[in-house]
């Protein structure tokens, strides 16, 4: 990469001529004139002359005339229309010169030609016209000896892309703290207190969680609505991404494999003008991660199953996790609302059931936004329509029907107990 960026080629010839010709504040337009710089074109500047000399001329013109008429506010003015004239008031036209033509009435006055301003407006229109016209095949004979070096010119901007990429990479990393990840010969994934480049500038109590999987494990994660699960799954897949790339990353500890694609399942969306539902754009996506990933690959899924039934949902979701774990091997983050995949840690070895933890006080629920080990069976999904405004007689109604559906769920006591448990274990937070 040294010698690549080293072996940038510089026309020097061209850079300097780019400075002789072109003026630091040219305008946008080519047609205009004013592009080109004095001292690099004798025609063009011999031009310049006689409009710049034609200009200071016409200031002595008008002081001249105001002499010789003794008419104090005599002024020559211009106009696209009318090109150069001299203007009167309404009082000072019986002071006019007899020799003075009338060109134009307007609502307060007259203007006027002479002899003399018409020769020099021809001189200054005529010299602008020629200055704009010649500037630009100036400029075009600078762009026919710039293209000749196109090839140079692409590769060095190429060059400079890649080291701009790097100077922001390693800024990035030494304002932020950012660690060097360590890549092995071993399908692993060990990421310690990592966090989310974008995210944890824009919240300072950011909190950092750790990811560790081995060869073909997979991680359910469970948990309530905005308690983070796709931020931790979000952040694990830019840490990989960032350390392919050369970077360091934001984390205390990175350990990686060689990972040869991230496939990602995130969000919803739709087709709807070529009758694609949200469902279906879901279930392409989910296709398209099966038939493609490889045990080398990295798998975010974030939920798999909206859209239908619940029992089509959840059926989707759970043959869609056992191929993952039986057939690709790969190492694979699955957050769902679906509880009852939890129970795929009992079934096979290398699924793991983790929560991002939510601790209830007061009938009230804090996100802690902490990735901890075992599942949970609430997404407190009621506590956030709650906050999104939900009346509070169809909150009530919900929690009522809530408790009806989750009576007779013998998962759902078997995971109270372990939420207890791990309830007893977030006093210190």
């Amino acid at each position: 990469m040294r010698n690549y960026i080293s072996e940038m080629s510089f026309p020097q010839e061209i850079f300097q001529e780019i400075e002789k010709a072109v003026r630091d504040d040219a305008p946008l337009s080519l047609r205009e004139g004013g592009m080109i710089k004095n001292g690099y074109h004798a025609e063009r500047d011999a031009l310049q002359e006689i409009s710049s000399n034609s200009k200071k001329y016409l200031q002595e013109l008008e002081e001249k005339e105001r002499q010789k008429t003794g008419i104090t506010t005599l002024k020559i003015s211009y106009t696209s229309v009318f090109g150069y004239f001299i203007e009167e008031t309404k009082k000072n036209v019986p002071l006019v010169p007899s020799t003075y033509i009338r060109k134009q009435t307007t609502a307060n006055g007259e203007r006027y030609i002479t002899e003399e301003l018409k020769v020099e407006e021809e001189k200054i229109l005529t010299a602008q016209e020629k200055i704009a016209t010649l500037e630009y095949d100036i400029f075009q004979k600078l762009l026919k000896k710039i293209s000749l070096h196109t090839k140079e010119f692409q590769e060095t901007a190429q060059k400079i892309a890649v080291l701009d990429v790097l100077c922001s990479l390693a800024a990035v990393a030494s304002e932020q703290g950012y660690v060097r990840p360590e890549f092995v010969d071993l399908p692993v994934l060990q990421i310690a207190q990592g966090k989310h480049p974008v995210l944890e500038k824009m919240e300072p109590r950011f909190i950092a969680n750790d990811v560790f999987l081995n060869a073909g494990e997979m991680m359910i994660i469970t948990g309530s609505n905005m308690s983070g699960k796709s931020t931790v799954m979000r952040q694990t897949a830019l840490i990989v991404l960032l350390a392919h790339m050369g970077s360091f990353v934001p984390a205390e500890k990175a350990v990686l494999g060689l990972v040869d694609r991230i496939f990602t399942r995130v969000g919803a969306s739709d087709d709807l003008s070529s009758g694609q539902s949200t469902f279906m754009a879901e279930m392409q996506e989910t296709a398209a991660i099966l038939h493609n990933a490889t045990e080398r690959s990295l798998i975010i899924l974030d939920e798999i199953g909206r859209g239908t039934s619940t029992f089509d949902g959840v059926s989707v979701a759970w043959s869609v996790a056992e191929h993952i774990h039986n057939s690709i091997q790969a190492k694979t983050l699955f957050a769902t609302h679906y509880h009852v995949l939890n129970k795929l840690a009992e079934k096979f070895s290398r699924v793991k059931n983790y929560n991002v933890a939510a601790k209830e006080v007061h009938g009230e629920v804090v996100l802690l936004h902490k990735l901890v080990p075992g599942g949970t069976d609430q997404s407190f999904g009621i506590h956030v329509a709650k906050l999104a405004g939900l009346p509070s007689e169809v909150v009530e109604r919900a929690r009522e029907l809530q408790a009806i559906l989750e009576k007779d769920d013998e998962m759902v006591r078997k995971l109270k107990v372990k939420k207890l448990e791990e309830q007893k274990s977030l006093q210190g937070f």
